[in-house]
């Protein structure tokens, strides 16, 4: 339903144009190249990671702040582009896309840095931060909050158009006022409403979820995909089964994925 270049570019398979990044080829690669322009600006990118079969296309920055993987690094293809991304947390918290390597260094740093998102937007302007990356950096019960509101937000207006999008939109109104599911972290997929008790990607599938039938009806599954627990007529009656399919001591969610360990705040 929602997605996140000028403005992203496309990660290309094809190699790059070499007359696009004479400074890479100069330097001996991406990582040579940025570990030299944030050098000359005196920023800190520490040691930069270089992919050994592609060290022209692709490099990564380590972060010393906790739980914030290497944000990747890679070049466009048919156009001078550096298109970085940052996560944690199974958490896509930072994204842009700069033809300016010197630009390029100073989001890295800031990243490396453990700096909060918009004092490396304010560095780095390309730099993209989302409303959604932000709660998430303030951490779980903010993104569970935010993400309810841009959630019933965009279903409210697929709901002009879209008959799928209003039985989906009447069980997340629904869910968003009973307090069990509130302080889950809600997700749709083919107009299926979701209930994650964690906050990153990969979520969890350890509470039932609901899926439109048509005609106002519905079915409600889980934990597992294949699991029927039973169908209903209404988006009331539907989110009752999944508030007596939860499991003991659900909620609220915290941050983290469902296949690592999940720290109870960011």
């Amino acid at each position: 339903m929602t997605s996140n270049s000028p403005r992203h570019v496309r990660r290309e398979a094809t190699p790059a144009d070499p007359a696009l990044y004479p400074d890479l080829a100069a330097a001996g690669g991406l990582a040579a190249a940025l570990e030299l322009a944030a050098a000359t600006q005196g920023v800190d990118v520490g040691a930069v990671i270089s992919d050994a079969a592609d060290p022209l296309r692709t490099a990564g920055v380590t972060s010393t702040a906790p739980d914030r993987r290497p944000c990747r690094i890679h070049i466009g293809a048919e156009s001078r582009w550096f298109i970085i991304d940052g996560w944690r947390q199974g958490v896509q918290l930072l994204s842009g896309s700069t033809s300016d390597l010197a630009e390029l260094a100073r989001a890295a740093a800031g990243w490396r840095s453990g700096a909060r998102l918009r004092e490396i937007e304010k560095v780095a302007p390309f730099i993209e931060v989302s409303e959604l990356a932000e709660a998430h950096e303030r951490g779980p019960a903010e993104a569970v909050t935010v993400r309810w509101r841009l959630l019933l937000a965009d279903l409210r207006q697929e709901a002009d158009r879209l008959a799928a999008a209003r039985w989906t939109l009447a069980l997340a109104e629904t869910a968003s006022v009973e307090p069990r599911l509130r302080r889950l972290y809600p997700l749709t997929s083919h107009w299926s409403l979701h209930f994650s008790t964690c906050t990153g990607f990969p979520y969890s599938w350890d509470v039932p979820f609901v899926a439109p039938l048509g005609g106002g009806r519905y079915r409600v599954c889980g934990p597992s995909r294949g699991t029927v627990i039973g169908e209903a007529e209404t988006a009331e009656q539907a989110i009752a089964l999944v508030v007596a399919g939860l499991p003991v001591g659900c909620g609220p969610a915290v941050a983290g994925t469902s296949d690592g360990p999940r720290p109870t705040s960011m």
